[in-house]
């Protein structure tokens, strides 16, 4: 492996180029990646419901594409540690795009078991999209990782913004082919899902995971001249309490993101708040989780993991608080909470994805990332499926009190983990 990245061990100026193209090239499929997005999200409930005419099982399209998602997660990190993140990416992908591609088939025949099956399918794009933002910090400095894995964020937007915007033109592409109008945003899907996989089968060369990974190893050989600095080199190179850490940020400020923003429409709807108010309101949430990208991912390199993840459990918390007691028919207000809930959530994610790369090394990072995945996917399942349960029983007052008590467990949590550093140190 090594004599194939000769070029690149030896030369810092190759790794700077290829760090450049490499971001360059997660960005192209990022934009498609990102379009691909919103078909499940627009319309896969509905075809659902068209299909079994009734909405009880409205809800169910979206949880087979997030489980689909989660398994994908661990399959897309288990082959980008094995063969790089050029075949785990693109595979994943293209995956996503078959997935597209059986919903529109399952919709022509009016199969709701091919729908159901296609779907979770499909899933396997939503988890891609997420894992493609580690591989523009695989050969980024430490004080550059949080800023190549924005860039990878906000290349996204472009793509999801766009992409709902299209559901009504393809609905009319697809009444042309023949095909069931609101499959139409599959056809989308499934063009932007393939066109990501195939920009990272043949534009990411050399791969940079395994450049990123060749260069470890050569570190690692030169360290074998003193027995002292090979067991220095694995012990600062994996902090097992620092995984922990970044998967719990993840996790929560995922959970806390994905509980308020599902039960906001309803609460919304619930004072009187007509569609075109709430589609405002969720716009702005939605451009607020990705558009500050590119500033946080600098605040988090130079300020560091720490104060961010900071940060975003006080704008959580306050968010939580102001979804409690502003009034629901209040467009601004609620818009307000919903922003602040994006931009929280845009916090945790860049910071814990960095303290999730610094804590690991080339041996098991993509790995860790793709199971911190499964779990960042699965608690936005537990958090989609409880906001019901919790408004359902209680209030959505209560939601966003429970919003901010996990919004403040962030704090804690590096608390805990400086806790853990210093009796380290100390021992």
């Amino acid at each position: 492996m090594q004599e194939m990245y000769l070029k690149y061990i030896h030369s810092t100026a190759m790794q700077e180029k290829l760090y450049k193209r490499t971001l360059t090239v997660v960005v192209m499929s990022q934009i498609f990646g990102g379009a691909g997005l919103a078909a499940g999200i627009t319309v896969g409930a509905l075809i659902a419901q068209d299909m079994l005419g009734t909405t009880s099982y409205a809800g169910l399209p979206a949880a087979l594409f997030t489980l689909g998602s989660a398994l994908s997660a661990f399959l897309v990190g288990r082959l980008s540690q094995r063969f790089g993140r050029r075949q785990g990416l693109s595979l994943g992908f293209i995956t996503g795009g078959v997935g597209a591609i059986g919903v529109i088939l399952a919709a022509v025949i009016n199969n709701i078991w091919l729908l159901f099956f296609a779907l979770f399918i499909y899933g396997a794009g939503t988890s891609t999209n997420l894992q493609a933002r580690y591989a523009g910090a695989d050969l980024a400095s430490e004080k550059k990782r949080a800023t190549a894995v924005s860039i990878a964020m906000i290349s996204t937007t472009l793509g999801a913004v766009a992409g709902p915007n299209m559901v009504t033109p393809m609905g009319k592409v697809a009444s042309l082919m023949g095909i069931p109008p609101l499959a139409g945003p599959f056809i989308l899907a499934a063009v932007a899902y393939i066109l990501a996989g195939l920009t990272l089968f043949i534009y990411l060369r050399p791969d940079p995971f395994l450049v990123a990974k060749a260069i470890a190893e050569k570190r690692e050989k030169q360290a074998h001249d003193s027995e002292h600095d090979v067991g220095k080199l694995h012990e600062t190179t994996i902090n097992r309490v620092g995984i922990i850490t970044g998967a719990l940020v993840l996790v929560l400020s995922h959970v806390v993101m994905v509980a308020i923003m599902t039960m906001t429409p309803i609460h919304m709807q619930d004072h009187g708040t007509g569609l075109t108010a709430v589609g405002i309101v969720i716009g702005l949430h939605i451009a607020a989780m990705y558009l500050p990208s590119v500033l946080t991912g600098r605040l988090v390199d130079k300020l560091g993991r720490h104060v961010m993840v900071f940060a975003s459990g006080i704008t959580l918390a306050i968010s939580g608080l102001m979804a409690a007691f502003a009034p629901g028919e209040s467009l601004f207000w609620m818009a307000f909470a919903l922003i602040l809930l994006g931009i929280g959530w845009n916090f945790g994610l860049i910071s814990g994805t960095a303290i999730i790369v610094d804590s690991t090394n080339m041996q098991i990072r993509a790995k860790t990332q793709g199971s911190v995945d499964v779990w960042v996917a699965l608690g936005g399942t537990a958090g989609s499926l409880l906001s019901g349960v919790i408004v359902s029983y209680s209030s959505y007052a209560m939601l966003g009190f429970l919003g901010t008590y996990l919004s403040v467990l962030l704090i804690a949590i590096i608390i805990w983990e400086r806790m853990k550093d210093k009796r380290h140190v100390n021992g």
